[in-house]
């Protein structure tokens, strides 16, 4: 095809997703979000957009996993690096906002998403 653009999405599979830390990459305007999730949701993508952001925008997505902590299994969704801001989340396919929360810079912020 001469002269078309073409744009080729890779998506690259973590295999060792939820069996281990998280690195978070937090300090001055970045913070980090953990979003404690049912275990109904497991293997579910969220997606995460700036609020007030064109419909249009990218939206990064995380995997909802189970990471073992103190003995037992919790369903989270980690967003490791986001700028200080309102954020909306979505599940993939519902395509309306579950959950609105604020970020800071050098904290993790830590929400439940809603049953």
């Amino acid at each position: 095809m001469t002269g078309a653009a073409v744009h080729l999405h890779v998506h690259h599979e973590n295999p060792h997703a939820g069996q281990g830390p998280v690195v978070l990459d937090i300090g001055a305007d970045v913070g980090a979000l953990v979003v404690v999730m049912p275990e109904t949701m497991a293997d579910v993508e969220i997606e995460i957009r700036s609020v007030g952001a064109s419909h249009r925008a990218h939206l990064s997505h995380v995997g909802v996993v189970g990471r073992p902590v103190r003995g037992r299994m919790i369903w989270s969704a980690v967003f490791p690096e986001l700028h200080a801001g309102r954020y909306e989340l979505y599940e993939r396919v519902a395509g309306r906002p579950q959950l609105i929360v604020d970020i800071s810079g050098g904290a993790v912020t830590q929400v439940s998403w809603p049953r």
